[in-house]
């Protein structure tokens, strides 16, 4: 039996469609405050470097915020998730519980999103109740150290605990480098592009390449039920 190991965000629902931008701004206020207090450069650009570089660089911007400027991790995630209407801002395809339900094998929830945050989305879409463990960022240390996806020493570290194997495992994302190195400690994968960048009509999922650590590529996590044999 496969173990389903589904991200959130722009997986099981569209959070760039308001959520994204929320959490961008959220953060660069955060970063200017940081930088302005220690007395460096705060202006638009430096603040745009420091988000998206720190992202790229370590996979989580919060990673860098804390290496770099030592912040307080709680602090960054929940005003990094401050929200005047949450429910308001959630989008998501009708029908997801009904294939949770019916796709066979466990499912984890794997996000490098905040507990909080996490648990709300999943509440306001009504899944949680499909998902055997909810894995958030906090969650996410190996030897002490915080180590969101897509860090390999992490995914191994969560299938030791739960006693499963990489072959057994399926990760179910829309972020390819996490698929990557998912894919290069043994587990399948399942690449989710509906939710991608590029407006509010994302292309079709046929008009994106499948990378060779990809196993299978949907537009939409409904469609997996029909994908099963390729990841048996």
């Amino acid at each position: 039996m496969l173990t389903w190991l589904f991200d959130l965000d722009n997986t099981l629902h569209d959070a760039s469609h308001a959520i994204f931008p929320a959490i961008s701004a959220n953060m660069s206020r955060y970063i200017a405050q940081v930088l302005t207090e220690a007395g460096a450069p705060a202006s638009n650009a430096d603040v745009e470097t420091a988000r998206v570089g720190y992202w790229q660089r370590y996979g989580a911007t919060l990673l860098g915020m804390v290496k770099h400027h030592q912040v307080c991790q709680d602090d960054f995630l929940r005003e990094a998730h401050r929200f005047d209407d949450l429910p308001a801002m959630i989008r998501a395809e009708r029908g997801l519980a009904g294939l949770l339900r019916r796709l066979p094998g466990r499912k984890i929830l794997l996000t490098n999103a905040p507990q909080r945050y996490s648990k709300d989305v999943m509440r306001h879409l009504g899944l949680q109740r499909h998902f055997a463990r909810h894995i958030s960022i906090e969650s996410m240390r190996v030897h002490g150290k915080l180590r969101p996806k897509p860090s390999r020493q992490m995914l191994r570290a969560l299938l030791a605990r739960e006693g499963l194997h990489a072959s057994r495992c399926v990760l179910v994302e829309d972020t390819a480098v996490n698929l990557k190195a998912a894919r290069q400690i043994g587990m399948r994968t399942v690449w989710v592009t509906q939710y991608l960048p590029g407006g509010p009509n994302p292309l079709p999922s046929g008009f994106i390449k499948r990378p060779v650590f990809v196993d299978v590529k949907v537009k939409s996590v409904k469609q997996l039920s029909g994908k099963l044999h390729r990841l048996r």
